[in-house]
C-alpha cells in the first residue's frame, strides 16, 4: 500500500477538499484523513498512479505539493539534515562573503555548485579563498545579525526527537555555524567543513578532508551503523546537488526547496511547504506537533 499526501504553505494553507476527494476518487484512494485543516490531507492508494508527475505539475500551478510512497514504516528513527537552505534560510558562505565584499562572485558559485554545475570540492575552495585576510570576529557577526532558521525546523525536532528519533545535522558549510544551529535546533551532532585561522584572520583555506556528497553519505552509513538503525529508518532533507546521495540512499529523501536539477532527481519534492511537511510526510497530524 502506499500514501499520498498534499499540503501548501502553512503561512497561507489554501488545500481544498474538493482536490482532495477528486484525486482520491479519481486513484481509486481510501477515506482522506486531514493531518491540518486547509494545510494537509492524505489518503491510502493500492499502487503508484501511472500519472502521478502528470497531476503533480497540475496541483503544483496550484499552489499544492503532492508526494506519494510506501504507506509502511512511515515515521523514521533518524533524521540527517543538511543546514544551508534547509534548516536555516542562507547559505553561511555567501553572508560571510557579502560582509567581506565580494558577495556576488561568491553567489555565483554557489548558485552553480548547488545545481551541480560545478565540483563542490572546487567551488568551496574557490569561494574561502576569496574570504582569505577576513576578520574571524565576523563570523559571530553574522550569525547574530544574519542567520534565521527555516520555518518549521524547531517543531521538526522536537516532535521527532519526542519519538526518540536521533538527529543529525550534516554540512557542507562551516563548523561554526553547524556548531551554532546545531545547539538552537537540538540536534543531537553535528558535521561540517573548517575554516582555517591564523592571528585572527581567515587564511583563505579550508581544513581537509572536504566533507561533501559522499561525506553525507559516509555519515548515513556510519551514524546508523552505530545507533543499530538501516537506511529505510532514515529521513534525509536537503536542495543542493551535494545532498543527492544522502537523499537517494535515505528511507525517504525530501528535496526541500531544491535546486530544480536537483528536485529532478528525487520523487518527494516540497517545494511550497516548511520543514513541518516532513512530519506531515511521515503521518503527524499538527495537534502532535511538538511546539518549543
Amino acid at each position: 500500500m502506499f500514501v499520498c499526501t498534499l499540503l501548501t504553505d502553512p503561512a497561507a494553507p489554501a488545500l481544498e477538499g474538493a482536490l482532495v476527494e477528486s484525486l482520491r476518487n479519481a486513484w481509486g484512494g481510501g477515506g482522506a484523513q486531514w493531518l491540518s485543516p486547509d494545510e494537509a490531507a492524505e489518503f491510502s492508494l493500492p499502487a503508484v498512479p501511472a500519472n502521478l508527475w502528470e497531476v503533480w505539475a497540475d496541483v503544483q500551478a496550484m499552489g499544492v505539493d503532492l508526494m506519494i510512497q510506501p504507506l509502511a514504516a512511515r515515521r523514521k528513527a533518524m533524521l540527517l539534515a543538511d543546514m544551508d537552505s534547509t534548516m536555516i534560510q542562507q547559505e553561511c558562505i555567501d553572508e560571510l562573503a557579502d560582509v567581506a565584499g565580494v558577495g556576488d562572485r561568491v553567489k555565483d558559485i554557489t548558485a552553480r555548485a548547488m545545481n551541480g554545475e560545478l565540483d563542490f570540492e572546487a567551488a568551496l575552495r574557490a569561494r574561502v579563498g576569496l574570504l582569505k585576510g577576513l576578520p574571524d570576529r565576523v563570523i559571530g557577526e553574522v550569525l547574530d545579525s544574519r542567520i534565521t532558521l527555516m520555518p518549521g525546523g524547531t517543531v521538526l525536532l522536537a516532535t521527532m526527537k519526542a519519538q526518540g528519533a536521533y538527529a543529525a545535522l550534516v554540512s557542507g558549510g562551516f563548523t561554526a555555524f553547524t556548531a551554532a544551529v546545531s545547539e538552537r535546533l537540538g540536534f543531537d551532532e553535528n558535521r561540517a567543513n573548517s575554516l582555517l585561522v591564523e592571528d585572527g584572520h581567515l587564511t583563505g583555506a579550508v581544513g581537509m578532508p572536504i566533507l561533501g556528497q559522499q561525506a553525507k553519505v559516509d555519515a548515513l552509513q556510519e551514524i546508523t551503523a552505530r545507533l543499530g538503525l538501516v537506511d529505510a529508518d532514515v529521513l534525509a532533507v536537503g536542495d543542493g546537488a551535494n545532498d543527492l546521495g544522502m537523499l537517494r540512499r535515505a528511507g525517504m529523501g525530501v528535496a526541500l526547496h531544491a535546486k530544480p536539477s536537483v528536485a529532478a532527481q528525487c520523487d518527494v519534492r516540497v517545494n511550497f511547504g516548511d520543514l513541518t511537511a516532513l512530519l506531515f510526510l511521515q503521518g503527524y497530524a499538527r495537534s502532535e506537533f511538538v511546539n518549543v
